[in-house]
This record gives C-alpha cells, sequence and structure tokens, in this order.
C-alpha cells in the first residue's frame, strides 16, 4: 500500500492559541509588545528559527537566547488549548483500516510533536514514521524530509500514489519536489502562495474519498 505524510499545525491540530501565546510569552520576557495571533501565525510552517526571526524581528539577542526562552515556554504550554481538527481521529482510523502507511513530516520542534502526538494518543498511527524539527534533517519544501520519513516506514519506497498532506506551501512544495502528491488543506492557517496541488480539502475527511483511488 501507498503512504501518506501529515502536516502537524494546520493540518491534524489547531495549535494557533499555544504557539502565538508562546511567541507573545518571548516578547514581553525581551519587553517587547505581544502580537495579535493572526500576526504571529503568518510565519508559522518554515520551522522555529523562521518564526521567531519573523515574530520578534527587533530582538537584540542571539538567536539561541530567543529559542531558549520559547522552548522552555512551549514545552509546558504546547497542549494548552491545541485540539485535533474535526474527524482526524476517524479518519487515520479508517485509513490505517485500510492498510496505509502514515507518517509525520512537520517543521515543528520534535519535543512539541511528541508531546502533542502523547496527548492525544495518536503515536499508535505513526510509529517511528515522525520526522521533524529539530531531526537533523533539512526541512520542507526540501524532499528529505518525506524521504527520511517514508524510510522509517519499513523502508518504504515513494512513487507517484503517496500523498503529503499540509496547509501550507511549504507542504506542497515539498511533495512536489519529493515527487509525490499533495492535498492541501483550506481548514487550516498556512498560506499556499504560488504552489501547485493535487486537491484541495476542506474538511480533513475528505481525504477518505481522494486516497480511496489510490487502493
Amino acid at each position: 500500500m501507498p503512504a501518506v505524510f501529515f502536516d502537524i499545525d494546520g493540518t491534524l491540530f489547531d495549535t494557533r492559541a499555544d504557539l502565538a501565546g508562546t511567541v507573545n510569552h518571548t516578547r514581553r520576557d525581551l519587553g517587547l509588545a505581544e502580537l495579535p495571533v493572526e500576526t504571529v501565525i503568518t510565519h508559522v510552517g518554515q520551522g522555529a528559527r523562521y518564526l521567531l526571526e519573523h515574530s520578534i524581528p527587533e530582538a537584540k539577542v542571539p538567536y539561541e537566547e530567543l529559542w531558549e526562552i520559547f522552548r522552555s515556554h512551549y514545552a509546558e504550554h504546547c497542549c494548552e488549548t491545541v485540539v485535533p481538527y474535526p474527524n482526524v481521529r476517524r479518519t487515520l482510523d479508517e485509513l490505517k483500516a485500510r492498510g496505509w502507511l502514515l507518517g509525520v513530516n512537520t517543521n515543528k520542534p520534535n519535543f512539541a510533536v511528541k508531546l502533542i502526538l502523547e496527548k492525544f494518543g495518536m503515536t499508535r498511527y505513526f510509529g517511528q514514521a515522525v520526522v521533524a524539527g529539530g531531526d537533523g534533517i533539512p526541512l520542507k519544501p526540501d524532499p528529505q524530509s518525506i524521504r527520511e520519513c517514508a524510510s522509517r516506514l519499513g523502508g518504504h519506497r515513494l512513487s507517484a500514489h503517496d500523498w503529503m498532506v499540509g496547509d501550507s506551501w511549504t507542504d506542497m512544495q515539498a511533495a512536489a519536489n519529493a515527487g509525490v502528491k499533495g492535498a492541501f488543506c483550506t481548514f487550516g492557517f498556512g498560506r499556499l502562495n504560488d504552489s501547485r496541488y493535487t486537491i484541495k480539502i476542506n474538511r480533513f475527511e475528505e481525504l477518505l474519498r481522494h486516497l480511496k483511488a489510490e487502493e
């Protein structure tokens, strides 16, 4: 069976409030004013460094200091308000039952991914096939992240029947770069920009119908 790889932020989970809250906590620690949630969220999707450097551009401290403030607070609060999008669990259950190989491919820091998946009992869907920021692998849109995720699925070899599901241009570009199909989630909070996709889904469970053709 083919494989399907999922982004986290804006795809499996709504993480906006906790991400923005942690960025604003970091800003307060530096004596800076808070930003609106929607302003912070425009910088999500390209990894922690991009998020911090673009949401706190006036910081006068090294990135390592920014990261430590952010990491410490987010480790405590990344699961405070986060929720899965509707029908995520039901959809994953059905895909698993159909024999699909499931993986997570995200630029989100690995410690937060682990905490969120564990909180909602979703590690069982993906096993070792979780590639995240901080794993030492180039971030999306580099295709190496998808290739590494596939290798953790028992050495799965990517093909044009595999899918990347996400809400950002980085997801769709990574899919194109890796030679797999892209499902763009319109319900997320990422930006497509000018990236191409195979399908758009307005609700997570729509994947079931679209992926049926690959079985």
